[in-house]
């Protein structure tokens, strides 16, 4: 089972909200969370990051893997 930290689209049409979510790599994209870990808006000016980074780190210890948007949202966090 490999593991990933990635984005699942929340919102209505045309105002996306995204959580960021550990889950199984063949889990579909709106698929079931093992684990809520923040959330990401991008239409608030600067866009809102809240993103538990305990949760996070504990998460990358057991082997999951961030995507790429969630890399650079990381990066963000940490600068």
């Amino acid at each position: 089972m490999a593991l990933r930290l990635r984005l699942t689209r929340m919102g209505s049409k045309k105002k996306p909200f995204y959580r960021l979510v550990a889950l199984d790599s063949e889990t579909r994209r709106d698929g079931r969370a093992l684990e809520y870990l923040g959330y990401y808006n991008p239409l608030q000016n600067p866009p809102e990051i809240k993103i538990d980074m305990e949760k996070v780190r504990a998460w990358m210890e057991k082997g999951a893997k961030p995507t790429d948007t969630v890399r650079s949202l990381l990066k963000k966090i940490s600068a």
